[in-house]
């Protein structure tokens, strides 16, 4: 298994759409296993300007990491998709190990009693 890693600002654009939805699209049409965004409360990059929640005046632009996990494989051959979509950014990809990945019953099964 590998672990894309994209980090963003939450502004970054491509095509008047965030950055973060177009990669979740894409995975999501590439039929990947899945894929989260999670939004930071405070970091720097490239610019090494420091983007927080506790300020408001900083808390545009906060940084955002889109993970997508799944066969080795697959994850590389939907790096260019992510590559294409990050003009500014970083990409990383790392091995992991999946200990458990446990998939509970649809919405509809939830309030059945057993």
């Amino acid at each position: 298994m590998l672990r894309m890693t994209v980090y963003l600002g939450e502004t970054d654009l491509y095509h008047h759409h965030p950055v973060f939805t177009e990669i979740v699209h894409r995975a999501h049409r590439a039929g990947l296993a899945g894929a989260s965004v999670f939004r930071g409360i405070e970091g720097f990059g490239a610019t090494s300007l420091i983007h927080t929640t506790r300020l408001l005046d900083l808390a545009e632009d906060l940084p955002v990491a889109v993970v997508i996990i799944d066969e080795e494989q697959r994850v590389r051959d939907f790096l260019p998709q992510a590559e294409e979509v990050v003009t500014q950014g970083l990409i990383t990809l790392d091995p992991v190990e999946v200990v458990t990945h446990r998939i509970g019953p649809g919405p509809a099964e939830r309030g059945k009693a057993g």
